[in-house]
């Protein structure tokens, strides 16, 4: 009979004598202090790095307190640590003077990263429609990804993805309808110069969601209508050009027809401010009594008129 001795596995010293509490403490995450040189930012990251007063004031409270909250990183193929959550974290640590960071360091795939990175992200006060349109595409591309997988961890997301549509899992999530989250994305289809305007609010969202479907020619032509006639589209306007572009009509002269239109029709509309016509009324008047007084003398004045017409 043969030998199963090569069969048998022998527990290393290290395990004979570890406890329950250090392999515990194995196993916990650990904050590393990680050169600022050797943490690069998320592949595609949406959300802007901006160097505004509140960077400045989140610069001077590291320089007084620290970094508070750990950045999340995971290591990179090429050498360093790519952040997952903690740009703005990090360019403060640049502004303040340190050459270190605290990070979690974690072994994340791509999906897993991208819906930590963007839930991060998504906890601001302050979002550009932009960064809001890119982060909701980007976690919902990874969901749909972790969908498809066959791990434990992804059975449980696939299982939510069955009886609800990734979607509506997003929108759940951040706290908006699935209708709210597929109008951001559409912004996504704006070339980067109008989808600027909209970052600016010279052009309004709904508007910018009728304009993410013309193609991208007729978008680089709305731009140049816009810097000539110094105006921007409307809601209207913005569906008349959508339909014009689903007709495929939406040439040059198309969009400025319709931009011109709409601008020459705006010079017809007369407005009277209070500024205006208050020296005319007395002063305990309210604006409902000034704008029947105007009726009034209107009527009046267009029947002297009619009356004279008719002699």
């Amino acid at each position: 009979m043969k030998s199963s001795a090569k069969n048998i596995s022998l527990t290393s010293l290290d395990d004979l004598f570890s406890t329950e509490e250090s392999r515990i403490d194995n196993n916990r995450e650990k904050v590393c202090e990680i050169p600022l040189t050797e943490l690069f930012p998320f592949k595609d990251h949406p959300f802007k790095v901006i160097d505004n007063q509140e960077m400045f004031d989140t610069a001077e409270s590291i320089k007084e307190y620290g970094v508070l909250v750990p950045a999340i990183v995971r290591p990179r193929i090429e050498g360093g640590y790519e952040l997952i959550a903690g740009h703005r974290r990090k360019r403060a640590c640049e502004i303040a003077g340190l050459e270190t960071m605290p990070v979690i360091i974690r072994n994340l795939d791509d999906a897993a990263a991208t819906i930590i990175m963007v839930d991060s992200n998504l906890q601001r006060d302050s979002i550009l429609p932009s960064e809001r349109a890119f982060a909701f595409k980007m976690k919902l591309e990874a969901i749909k990804r972790q969908g498809s997988r066959t791990d434990l961890t992804s059975v449980q997301v696939g299982q939510k993805l069955n009886a609800k549509s990734a979607r509506e899992t997003v929108a759940k999530e951040a706290g908006a309808s699935a209708v709210q989250v597929q109008r951001f994305i559409r912004l996504t289809e704006l070339i980067p110069a109008l989808l600027e305007m909209v970052d600016q609010k010279k052009i309004a969202f709904n508007p910018a969601v009728e304009l993410s479907y013309l193609k991208k020619e007729e978008q680089e032509n709305l731009i140049e209508i816009i810097e000539m006639e110094q105006s921007t589209p409307s809601l209207s306007q913005a569906q008349r050009l959508k339909k014009l572009s689903a007709e495929g009509k939406c040439s040059f002269e198309g969009i400025y027809a319709i931009m011109s239109e709409e601008k020459k029709a705006a010079l017809n509309k007369v407005t009277l401010t209070g500024e205006k016509i208050q020296k005319y009324f007395p002063k305990n008047y309210t604006p409902q009594q000034m704008e029947a007084t105007i009726i009034k003398l209107l009527e009046s004045w267009h029947k002297k008129r009619t009356h004279q017409q008719e002699r």
